[in-house]
C-alpha cells in the first residue's frame, strides 16, 4: 500500500474554538507533515519526525502552503448549479421563477448526470470534498448524484426532495410516493462507497401534514440516517407558514408533531427563530446550517451565530448553490464573517476553518471521519497557497502571525488559492 507523506504547514483541532480558546485549540504547525496510507490519514505531526520513521514515502513538499482537513459543505442544491447567481428574486419568487422550473428537468437522467458532475468538478475545484445536497422529487436524480460521488470517491450527503403541494404538477409526488421513493433510495445508497442518505422534505410550505407524517414514520423506522430540510429562512416564509399551520406553535413545531425533530436533524438557513424553536433544537442536538451567501444574496437575514452556538447547537457551514452565490467555501466563511461582522461580533479565523471543516462534519454526524486533518481519519485534504493572487500576496507579506497570514485567504481567496486537493488519499487536482 503507497505512503504519501505531505509537507507544509498543518492546521489541526484539538476541540471548538467556538468553546474554548482558539489559541489553546488550533494549531498551526510551521513545519508540519501529513502521512496518508491508502485511503486513511495515519499521522499528522512533525515534518522531521515523520520522514524520519517513514523514509520510504513518496513525499510531495507543498512548502508554506497551508494543509487542511477537505471543507465539507453542510447543505446545497446540485439541481441549482445552472441557475446560480440569477438576479432579483427573494425565496419564494426565487423558488416559482428559477428553482422549480430547473428541478423540473431532473427526470432526464441523462441531464442529471451531467450537472452531478459539474456540480462535484466545481467543488473540488473549490476544496471541498463532502457536499450535502437536495436532488429533486426524481429518483434518477439522486442515483445520478451519489453515482458521480462514487465515481470519484468523495463522500457526500443527498436524499430525494419531496413537495406534494404548492410546486408545479411536475414537482409533485405524494404521501405515499414520498414514502416509498425515499425508502428504496435510502436502502440502495446509504452506507454504500461513502454515500449516506438524508430523508429531505424541501420545507413545510411544499408538504402537507401527511406527507411530513409520512417521511417522519420512515425516519422513526431508520433513526440512523440524517433528516435535512429548511426552517425560517426569509419573513414572508413565516406569515406562510402561519397559515398554512395556523395550529402550529411555530415553525419548528410544524416538523415536531410530525417526527422530524431528533439529533439526526439538519435545518438549513435557521435565521428568524424563536425562543422555543432554539430550545427544541438545543435540547435535541439537532444541528443548523449557516448559509451566509445565500442570506445576503436573496435577502434572507442575518445568521445569530454567537446566540446559537452559546446555546450549544452544532453549526455548519454551506454554500447553498444555487441561492448562495458562490461555490467556494473560502467565499462563503468570508460572507459568515462579514454577516457577525453586522450582529457585532468579530469571528476569527480559526473559527472560520472549524465551521467549513470540523463544524460541518460534526453537524452532519461524521466527526473524526471527514472535515478532520487527524489520525484514522478519511484522507480528504485540501492545500492552499496564502499567496494565490497580487492583493493577496501584498497583505500577507505583512503578517505579523500565522492567522494574520491565513485571515486574507479567507477574505479574498477563490479556487485560484487551492493547490491540491486530496480524496480518500488520491490527489484529484
Amino acid at each position: 500500500m503507497t505512503t504519501h507523506l505531505l509537507l507544509g504547514q498543518t492546521l489541526t483541532f484539538s476541540d471548538d474554538p467556538f468553546h474554548a480558546p482558539w489559541d489553546e485549540v488550533a494549531l498551526v504547525n510551521t513545519s508540519g507533515a501529513v502521512l496518508i496510507e491508502g485511503e486513511r490519514i495515519l499521522a499528522v505531526g512533525d515534518a522531521a519526525a515523520l520522514r524520519a520513521k517513514h523514509p520510504d514515502a513518496e513525499v510531495t513538499d507543498y512548502g508554506r502552503d497551508l494543509i487542511t482537513a477537505g471543507f465539507v459543505d453542510a447543505h446545497m442544491h446540485y439541481p441549482q448549479t445552472g441557475i446560480i447567481a440569477s438576479w432579483g428574486k427573494q425565496l419564494i419568487d426565487w423558488l416559482n421563477t428559477y428553482t422549480f422550473p430547473e428541478e423540473s428537468r431532473f427526470g432526464d437522467k441523462v441531464y442529471a448526470d451531467e450537472v452531478a458532475g459539474r456540480t462535484l468538478d466545481l467543488a473540488l475545484a473549490h476544496g471541498t470534498t463532502t457536499l450535502t445536497s437536495f436532488c429533486t422529487i426524481h429518483p434518477e436524480s439522486v442515483d445520478a448524484f451519489f453515482e458521480a460521488a462514487e465515481a470519484r470517491g468523495m463522500a457526500v450527503v443527498a436524499g430525494k426532495t419531496c413537495m406534494d403541494r404548492n410546486a408545479p404538477d411536475s414537482l409533485r409526488d405524494t404521501a405515499q410516493s414520498a414514502y416509498d421513493d425515499s425508502k428504496q433510495l435510502l436502502e440502495h445508497w446509504n452506507g454504500r462507497a461513502r454515500a449516506r442518505y438524508a430523508i429531505t422534505p424541501r420545507f413545510s410550505p411544499t408538504s402537507t401534514p401527511e406527507q411530513l407524517q409520512a417521511l417522519g414514520a420512515l425516519w422513526a423506522e431508520h433513526p440512523d440516517v440524517l433528516m435535512q430540510t429548511h426552517l425560517s429562512e426569509q419573513p414572508a416564509e413565516l406569515i406562510w407558514v402561519e397559515e398554512l399551520f395556523p395550529d402550529a406553535r411555530d415553525y419548528l413545531d410544524t416538523y415536531e408533531t410530525c417526527g422530524l425533530l431528533g439529533e439526526n436533524g439538519l435545518f438549513g438557513h435557521s435565521i428568524h427563530l424563536k425562543p422555543r424553536e432554539v430550545n427544541r433544537l438545543s435540547d435535541v442536538g439537532a444541528a443548523v446550517v449557516h448559509c451566509p451567501t445565500s442570506n445576503t444574496f436573496i435577502g434572507s437575514g442575518l445568521f445569530d451565530m454567537a446566540g446559537l452556538k452559546e446555546r450549544g447547537l452544532p453549526v455548519g457551514l454551506a454554500t447553498d448553490t444555487g441561492g448562495g452565490s458562490s461555490f467556494s467555501m473560502l467565499r462563503t466563511m468570508a460572507a459568515a464573517y462579514e454577516i457577525a461582522q453586522l450582529r457585532g461580533d468579530a469571528l476569527h479565523p480559526s473559527q472560520l476553518m472549524w465551521l467549513a471543516t470540523e463544524g460541518s462534519a460534526h453537524a452532519l454526524k461524521a466527526g473524526g471521519e471527514i472535515g478532520h486533518l487527524g489520525a484514522g481519519a478519511a484522507a480528504d485534504i485540501v492545500v492552499m497557497d496564502l499567496v494565490s493572487t497580487a492583493a493577496i500576496e501584498q497583505r500577507a507579506v505583512r503578517a505579523n502571525d500565522v492567522w494574520d497570514a491565513i485571515f486574507p485567504t479567507i477574505m479574498m481567496g477563490d479556487d485560484r488559492a487551492i493547490r491540491d486537493v486530496w480524496v480518500a488519499g488520491r490527489k484529484v487536482s
